[in-house]
């Protein structure tokens, strides 16, 4: 088979139809295509930087010049591929009950099934593989919230959606209930336009946020954010936020249960993200009497081993002392 030329605009349409058909059929709601300038966002991220709110998010500062230049992480990328796939259960009364109910424990709906990297960067593979056949060899790395990239500015830029006041990715026909990935590529690929915002004057998820984290439209301080709280930090919650953490262990939802946009949410169909341990069931003193094996036997392949057992019970611990 000929290699293709990818000069010809025919050629490079014909192989973004395929890319985006053999990305549907590998579970992937949406496939799109940035350059790499991210200078504009790399600004805001530097001030976000500047002023301290990422934490103990240390990696953030560390890495902030390659998630400026994507060209630089990945040498001889000319364009990033974003994708995006679906996990909401598209049912926010039930999320609703579970947070008023203070016996239970809160789990976000991100992390109640297999970890999303291995599902995602396992997919990217598999696509690139697929294009591989098509083309010959290329350039390229794949990668999944597990690297210094500006992963909602790629989305931005390409299409996927814009950037709520949250600072999730919100997509017009389906809400902000999915994760992102991205195939860093050495391809001319055509690029996608980014799509205009549609927050308007809506606050509903800055009013809503337990802790009031999101302390101004689009600047969220990871201090005070409660999935911050209860998975990246490792010391003690702060006392004047353990109350409004509520029953809430591991992540949040809030400002997403809040937006509008989700009434468009569409139930997922992914087997991976399927619930796992009944853990939109479970009680708080059931979870807080796993024993570290248990602990690590059920949350194999899962999102919630980034807590760790001791962060695991010391969420439950405060949740706990929440309850009625």
């Amino acid at each position: 088979m000929s290699t293709p030329d990818l000069k010809d605009p025919a050629t490079l349409a014909a192989l973004m139809h395929d890319l985006r058909a053999w990305a549907a059929e590998l579970g992937f709601q949406q496939l799109s295509v940035a350059d790499t300038d991210v200078r504009l966002d790399s600004e805001r991220l530097q001030a976000w930087l500047d002023q301290g709110l990422h934490g103990e998010l240390g990696y953030m500062k560390e890495r902030a010049h390659l998630r400026a230049h994507p060209e630089e992480l990945v040498p001889g990328t000319l364009r990033i591929i974003s994708v995006r796939m679906n996990y909401s259960d598209a049912d926010p009364d039930k999320a609703w009950a579970t947070l008023a109910d203070g016996e239970r424990a809160y789990v976000s709906r991100y992390a109640m099934g297999r970890d999303y990297h291995k599902v995602i960067r396992s997919r990217l593979q598999k696509l690139a593989t697929r294009l591989a056949e098509r083309i010959g060899p290329f350039g390229y790395r794949a990668f999944t919230d597990s690297a210094p990239v500006l992963e909602k500015a790629l989305a931005s830029k390409s299409g996927q959606g814009w950037v709520g006041k949250h600072t999730l990715i919100i997509n017009k026909s389906i809400g902000s209930w999915f994760f992102l990935g991205e195939l860093f590529t050495d391809l001319p690929l055509p690029v996608d336009e980014p799509v205009s915002a549609h927050c308007g004057t809506c606050v509903r998820c800055i009013d809503v946020c337990p802790t009031q984290a999101i302390i101004a439209p689009y600047v969220v301080d990871a201090r005070r954010c409660i999935s911050y709280l209860t998975i990246e930090n490792k010391g003690a919650i702060p006392e004047d936020l353990r109350k409004p953490m509520g029953n809430r262990i591991f992540g949040c939802d809030d400002c997403q249960l809040a937006c509008p946009w989700n009434k468009f949410a569409q139930r997922h169909d992914e087997p991976d993200f399927r619930i796992r341990n009944d853990l939109d069931k479970a009680t708080l003193v059931d979870l807080f009497a796993w024993e570290e094996d248990e602990f690590l036997r059920r949350t194999e392949g899962s999102p919630l081993r980034r807590a760790g057992y001791i962060g695991w019970l010391r969420n439950i611990a405060v949740a706990l002392g929440n309850a009625p």
